[in-house]
């Protein structure tokens, strides 16, 4: 036994308490005798009443038992039945009388079968009957666990979780952290499932985004538990467009068939699998969709009309549509470029690609997802000056080499014209020009740079590249001021050259005007052809001299350029830097090999043709280098860049140097692989949508995938399933950019959805058929049918030790009990049992105070009554009857007189009244013997009264008797009748104040 209080802080209301009681036992002078302590007792005890109801006693018993309460996994993985009962009530039986027990069933949800009780009421003796419908399709075993956790009182006891660890739902471990912190312990029994023969559709799978003819594969992985023959079926839109024998071996199986994208549009997918034996159906099927788009479309951007014959055929033999332009041509917009696939950029020179289109070709690849093909030749790779470009950044090689082989060493002099003429932005350019030809050459190179306008000026003399930087920052303080004059520059050019040592020697003249003075140039030229040196020019714009530029280019055996677009002067210097060294160009036969294939493998199985020649590049860290030549260089390489794919194929397609490439009968398909290699692997849509299977729902995520297109409204999305069945649903906001759905009820199958931004005043714009983007996403089975991997038993074991559980053994259903068990308290509420008492004791306490009752007469008379019963009354005259009456009304009016405290002073001088006592009363006292009266305390107007009403009765019977005479009270003096009124009247005004005083106290 014990007690328990809920608020312990009233319970300092005890010390006041005491205080009060002292305070009352004094403070009370009205009372006396016994009911002074009865009234201040009686008062105490209401006051301890309220003080102990108001600090919320709880009185308890002590009990010791044991709590369990059995989670039974009812998913579709058990097919719980009667052996799961049957534990279950062999556990239960063995418990002992105090100690009880709950079950709960748990599959998709969680529900109790029976409470925490004692004594359960089993419907069989020997099994427990489940009622309850949870959804076997899934195990929430985290749910179960909370749902038991909940039974248990707060004294804690345990839960015994009967599964096979298989949960699809929810986080059973984490549930076991909670539980651990309240101090519930989890113990496990494990239950391996019945073995059945199964075959599983595991996954389909085929590319999301097709192109109409292009061929592809459906992968299919499926899953068996026995050996032995199949049917596999596979659907498009409802429709079987293929049917094929399989056989199953135990375990897992895959299987891939080839099928051919035919018409356009959004396509579910569906395979099936039929094979005798098999037990279970649910998950016998697998789906997938994909948006088969048009033909695909591929640019090819060729440097010279006609040279890419080759290219066009091969594509056109895989139903793949192609579009012949110059680089002139190339579109000047970013959004021109996402019309194609794929980009061939055949033998085509930088020079020949002005700015904006150049750094397009990247932003294409990297942004949209575009690919691009390089093809060599003379005029590409370094030897077309894509040194440092943006197309250079995009492809899957360097253009120069280095340093990987022995390259003549090189003089070179830049003269640029820095006259007015070239301030518009012109100098700008040739100034990076000359940086960019700079970080091309090696240490060991010398360089000069030579500005001219009416006269030379030396920025940087002949010198090696020891101290690059100083060179660097010498070019970027050439400005632009003067007039004209090319002789005089080039004359020093030349003189300045002929003093440097190196293999190969070199002049750039780059100017945008004419010549303030035309003298003979023939000699200067003619010396330089003696010298071995070379000159190009470079013309920029209609106010050139074109004509003496192209004159002096022909004559000292260099190239000419004329440009009108001045953002490709550093393509034209870079070209003119590497040009210098023949050693780009590899001109000798020779087998690839194979490299890094990667799923080009298989074009090369059977061998591949020689190769003539190629242009020698740097493969890239990343890249993958798929064939090689004989000098480690890359003939063939891919790369990843960014959202797009690229392939560099470092020889020509025209024949001259892959004569037998051309000819060969698999070049056509090989090549349309390596630019299938390159389409886009997603379509850019606004949306990117995501489904995942929660329970018996589906969470449909949807994320912007581009910038934000003020969508206020949130969206919209319709969402159809294979049957055809539409459902509108609207989309919340998550977060910026990222949108929410969920499907109740979701059924496997692959969905179509098409989504739709909505306005402010949340109506979906434009049409609901025409308007929105289409997606689509596939829900799967359930994972409760898919075939176990096996590790469910591991996971109860963590949960076991995770909680400080055990894991029990079937054979032993009693072991569910053997644990030290709980002691825990049974309450009793006696709130309104004491609030009661309380009230009962007030009104005790009230009469005590407020009511004069004579308790000591109630005493007599119930005494005298008592003996009264016990004798025959003798009958009496008339006048003796009469005569006692008198008396008896007599006595009960003094009675009344001295009760009431009147008539006191007239008693005191009045004469006992001998003739009011009869003879048989005198008779009868007189017989009995005197017992003497014990004066009482006097007590105010007490006395008096107890002198009224006993001392002449007391007085007369010994005078009767004789014995022992008390003598009489000396006579009072005889005052006249109005003294003895105002003497009564100030005796009754007396006590009145004394009564006052008293209450003021």
């Amino acid at each position: 036994m014990g007690a328990q209080f809920e608020h312990p802080w009233f319970l300092l209301l005890l010390l006041p308490w005491a205080v009060m009681l002292w305070w009352m036992y004094k403070a009370t002078l009205r009372l006396t005798g016994w009911r002074k302590p009865a009234a201040v007792g009686i008062r105490a005890l209401i006051m301890l009443l309220v003080i102990v109801v108001a600090a919320g006693i709880n009185p308890y018993v002590k009990v010791e038992q044991r709590n369990v309460v059995f989670v039974a996994d009812r998913s579709a993985s058990l097919e719980a039945d009667g052996s799961m009962g049957d534990w279950i009530a062999q556990a239960i039986a063995g418990k002992e009388d105090k100690d009880r027990s709950g079950v709960v069933s748990v599959g998709l949800n969680a529900a109790v079968e029976q409470p925490l009780i004692a004594d359960p009421v089993l419907e069989q003796a020997s099994a427990f009957a489940f009622r309850t419908v949870v959804g076997e399709s899934f195990s929430h075993l985290a749910q179960g666990l909370q749902l038991a956790s909940g039974l248990l009182p707060g004294e804690g006891g345990r839960v015994v979780l009967l599964s096979d660890g298989e949960e699809n739902v929810g986080d059973l471990l984490r549930q076991g952290r909670l539980l651990r912190d309240q101090g519930i312990a989890v113990d496990v029994l494990p239950i391996t499932p019945r073995e059945r023969k199964d075959a599983a559709v595991e996954r389909l799978d085929l590319p999301k985004s097709l192109h109409q003819a292009e061929k592809f594969a459906f992968e299919i992985t499926l899953s068996s538990t026995f050996a032995g023959d199949a049917v596999l079926r596979l659907y498009e839109d409802n429709t079987e467009i293929a049917q094929q024998k399989v056989r199953l071996e135990r375990g897992e199986n895959r299987f891939a068939l080839q099928s051919v994208a035919t018409s356009p549009g959004f396509h579910r997918y569906r395979a099936e699998l039929y094979a005798d034996g098999d037990e279970r159906g649910q998950n016998n099927a697998g789906f997938a969709y994909s948006r088969v788009s048009g033909p695909p479309r591929v640019l090819i951007v060729e440097g010279k009309a006609g040279s890419s014959n080759n290219i066009v055929s091969a594509l056109e033999s895989s139903l793949i549509t192609t579009e012949t332009i110059l680089p002139e041509q190339l579109p000047l917009e970013l959004a021109d470029y996402s019309r194609y696939d794929s980009i061939v950029l055949n033998n085509i020179p930088a020079t020949r690609i002005a700015a904006k289109p150049m750094e397009w070709l990247s932003k294409a690849v990297s942004d949209f997802g575009v690919g691009l093909v390089m093809v060599g030749g003379e005029d590409s790779y370094g030897l077309g000056g894509y040194f440092k470009t943006p197309v250079e950044r995009a492809l899957p090689v360097y253009m120069d080499l280095k340093g990987k082989r022995q390259i003549p060493s090189l003089g070179l002099v830049l003269v640029i014209d820095k006259s007015g003429s070239m301030s518009d932005g012109k100098i700008e350019l040739a100034k990076e020009a000359a940086m960019r030809t700079v970080e091309l050459m090696r240490d060991q190179d010398t360089v000069g740079v030579l500005a001219f306008d009416s006269s030379p000026w030396w920025v940087v003399e002949p010198t090696k590249l020891n101290d690059r930087d100083a060179v660097m920052t010498g070019i970027q303080g050439i400005q632009a001021d003067g007039g004209t004059e090319i002789y005089t520059s080039l004359e020093s050019a030349y003189q300045a050259l002929r003093e440097v040592q190196a293999e190969r020697k070199h002049i750039i003249l780059l100017t945008d005007g004419q010549s303030a003075t035309s003298p003979g140039y023939e000699p200067l030229t003619a010396s330089m052809v003696k010298e071995k040196m070379t000159l190009s020019t470079v013309a920029v714009g209609d106010g050139s001299d074109t004509r003496l530029l192209q004159w002096l280019a022909e004559a000292a055996k260099g190239r000419y350029y004329f440009t009108n677009d001045q953002s490709t002067l550093p393509a034209i210097f870079s070209r003119e830097a590497v040009m210098m060294s023949r050693t780009y160009i590899v001109d000798k036969p020779f087998i690839p090999s194979i490299g890094q294939a990667g799923s080009w493998s298989p074009l090369f199985a059977q061998g591949v043709p020689a190769i003539q020649a190629y242009i020698a590049t740097t493969a890239k860290e990343t890249a993958e280098t798929a064939l090689l030549t004989p000098d480690g260089d890359p003939l063939l390489a891919r790369w990843q860049y960014g959202s797009g794919r690229s392939v560099a194929w470092t020889s020509d397609l025209t024949g001259k140097w892959s004569h037998d490439w051309t000819l060969w009968s698999d070049f056509p398909n090989i090549f349309a692989s390596w630019v299938k290699w390159t389409f886009p692997q997603f379509v850019s849509e606004p949306y990117e949508v995501t489904a995942a299977l929660e329970g018996g729902e589906a969470r449909l995520q949807i994320a912007q995938t581009g910038a934000d297109d003020g969508i206020t409204g949130g969206i919209q999305v319709g969402v159809t399933d294979d049957k055809g069945k539409k459902s509108d649903l609207s989309a919340l906001p998550v977060k910026p950019g990222e949108f929410e759905v969920r499907i109740p009820a979701a059924e496997p199958g692959a969905y179509m959805t098409r989504i739709a931004a909505k306005s402010s005043s949340g109506a979906s714009s434009g049409d609901d058929a025409e308007e929105g983007i289409m997606a689509g996403f596939v829900i799967p089975y359930s994972q409760e049918y898919r075939i176990a991997a096996g590790d469910g038993t591991e996971k109860l074991n963590k949960l076991a030790a995770l909680t400080g559980g055990r894991v029990l053994q079937s054979a032993k259903p009693e072991e569910a009990f053997m644990f030290d068990p709980t002691v825990s308290r049974e309450y009793t509420d006696i709130t309104r049992q004491l609030l009661i008492a309380a009230l009962l004791l007030w009104l005790v306490d009230i009469a005590l105070r407020r009511l004069a009752i004579p308790w000591h007469r109630i005493g007599a008379v119930i005494s005298a009554l008592g003996r009264s019963r016990g004798r025959t009354p003798a009958r009496k005259s008339p006048a003796e009857a009469g005569g006692t009456r008198m008396a008896q009304l007599q006595q009960r009016k003094k009675r009344t007189d001295s009760f009431y405290g009147s008539g006191t002073e007239e008693r005191k001088h009045s004469k006992p009244a001998a003739s009011s006592v009869t003879p048989s009363e005198t008779a009868e006292m007189q017989s009995k013997p005197v017992i003497p009266t014990r004066p009482a305390k006097p007590t105010g107007g007490s006395v008096e009264r107890s002198r009224a009403v006993h001392g002449s009765t007391a007085s007369s019977s010994v005078r009767q008797a004789g014995t022992n005479p008390v003598p009489p009270a000396p006579p009072e003096p005889d005052n006249s009748k109005n003294t003895a009124g105002e003497n009564g009247a100030n005796s009754g005004i007396n006590r009145l104040l004394a009564a006052k005083k008293r209450t003021r106290r």
